[in-house]
C-alpha cells in the first residue's frame, strides 16, 4: 500500500507537465480522484489492511491526497495563466499598478445630498446627525406621534428584539429600540441640545417595511430640515423649499402647498414640484416631501416655549430628487451596483 501511493505522486508529477488545456487536465485528473480513479482504489484498499496499520496507512492517505491536490492546482494555475495571456496577448505581472487610468467616483445619491447640503449651507443650515438605531420616544412620543398610529405598527417599522441592547442610546424601561423611519429624530435630539435658533439639515439613512419597486424601497435616505427662532412663518418655508428646488431643479422650477397632516407640524402640507426636468419625462406636478409649521407639542416636548418660538420642518427623499435630476424611472438602479450605470455620474 504504501509503495503504491508513492507511486501515485510520482506519476501525477511525472504526468502533469504533458497537459496545456482543460479538458487535458479534467481528464488526468479524474485518473488519480475520479470516482474511478487510483486515489479511490487505493480507499477501498483500506478494507485489506491489517487492524494494527490502519492509523499509519490512514495519515499517508491524507498526504497522498494533498500532494495530489497540490500538483493539480500548480497545473491548473498555469492553464489559467496561459488562457488569460492568450486572450490579453501579454503575460500579466500583478505586481504592478493598474493601466485603467479610470479612478472611482461619488455615488450619485452622496451626489445629490453633497448638493442639497451645500446648497442649504449657503443660507445658514448646518448638517446634524443622528443614531439609525432609535427608540421610540425620539421616532413617535416626541414628535406628537399617537400612541395607536398606524407608523407604529409592525408592517410600517422595523423594531428590534425585546431584549436588545445598544451602548450609544438610551431607552426607556417600556420602549422598544427601532430603525428610524425618518430624521426627524435628529431634530428632537438637536433641539435637547441647545435653545433657539435652531437651523439645522439632517441627510440620513431611513429604514420602512415597504414593498420594493420601482419608487419605493425599504431602506432610503433622506433630507430633513428645521429652523426655530421669533417670528418663522410658513412664508419662510415656502421661501427656502422655492430656493431650494431652483437651486436643484432650474430657475424654472416652482413648488405649491396641498393641506396634509402630519403628527409634528401644524399647519402641514404636501410640497409638489414642477419642472423642465419633469417636463422631458412628461411629468406636470410631482410630490416630493412633506412640510409645516412645527406643533407646540414638539416644542413643549423638549423645553420649548411655543408662546416664543415658532418653526418651520421640511424633510423629503434624496433618491425622488436624483431620480427628477438625471431622469432615472426605477429607484432599484440606485442599489443594484451595476458598474454601467454608476459609471454615468463619474
Amino acid at each position: 500500500m504504501e509503495d503504491t501511493l508513492k507511486a501515485l505522486v510520482s506519476e501525477a508529477e511525472e504526468g502533469i507537465p504533458s497537459v496545456h488545456t482543460r479538458p487535458e487536465f479534467e481528464a488526468f485528473k479524474a485518473r488519480f480522484v475520479g470516482p474511478n480513479g487510483s486515489l479511490k482504489e487505493a480507499m477501498r484498499d483500506m478494507a485489506q489492511v491489517p487492524k494494527e496499520d490502519k492509523p499509519r496507512i490512514g495519515q499517508l492517505l491524507n498526504k497522498t491526497k494533498q500532494a495530489l491536490e497540490a500538483i493539480f492546482q500548480t497545473a491548473l494555475d498555469k492553464i489559467e495563466a496561459a488562457e488569460l495571456a492568450a486572450k490579453l496577448g501579454d503575460p500579466i505581472d500583478p505586481s504592478l499598478p493598474s493601466p485603467d487610468p479610470a479612478v472611482g467616483g461619488l455615488h450619485p445619491l452622496t451626489q445629490v445630498r453633497n448638493e442639497i447640503v451645500r446648497v442649504l449651507k449657503s443660507v445658514g443650515f448646518i448638517v446634524a446627525e443622528g443614531p439609525e438605531v432609535e427608540t421610540e420616544h425620539f421616532c413617535f412620543d416626541a414628535l406628537n406621534t399617537p400612541k395607536d398610529h398606524p407608523a407604529r405598527d409592525l408592517q410600517d417599522t422595523f423594531y428590534l428584539p425585546n431584549d436588545a441592547t445598544v451602548g450609544n442610546v438610551s431607552k426607556h424601561e417600556d420602549e422598544r429600540y427601532l430603525l428610524r423611519t425618518h430624521t426627524s429624530t435628529v431634530q428632537i435630539r438637536t433641539m435637547l441640545e441647545q435653545e433657539p435658533p435652531v437651523r439645522i439639515i439632517s441627510p440620513g439613512r431611513c429604514f420602512r417595511r415597504d414593498t420594493t419597486d420601482a419608487t419605493h424601497s425599504a431602506s432610503f435616505t433622506q433630507v430633513e430640515g428645521l429652523y426655530v427662532d421669533k417670528g418663522v412663518t410658513v412664508c419662510d418655508l415656502k421661501a427656502i423649499l422655492d430656493f431650494l428646488m431652483k437651486s436643484l431643479l432650474g430657475n424654472d422650477a416652482k413648488t405649491r402647498f396641498r393641506p396634509h397632516f402630519f403628527p409634528y407640524t401644524e399647519p402641514s402640507f404636501e410640497m409638489d414640484a414642477q419642472s423642465s426636468h419633469l417636463a422631458k419625462v412628461g411629468k406636470d406636478w410631482v410630490e416630493l416631501g412633506g412640510c409645516g409649521m412645527v406643533d407646540p407639542n414638539v416644542f413643549k416636548s423638549v423645553g420649548y416655549d411655543p408662546e416664543v418660538y415658532s418653526g418651520y420642518a421640511f424633510g423629503f427623499g434624496i433618491e425622488r430628487i436624483a431620480m427628477i435630476m438625471y431622469g432615472i424611472d426605477d429607484i432599484r438602479y440606485f442599489y443594484q451596483n451595476d458598474y454601467r450605470f454608476l459609471k454615468q455620474f463619474s
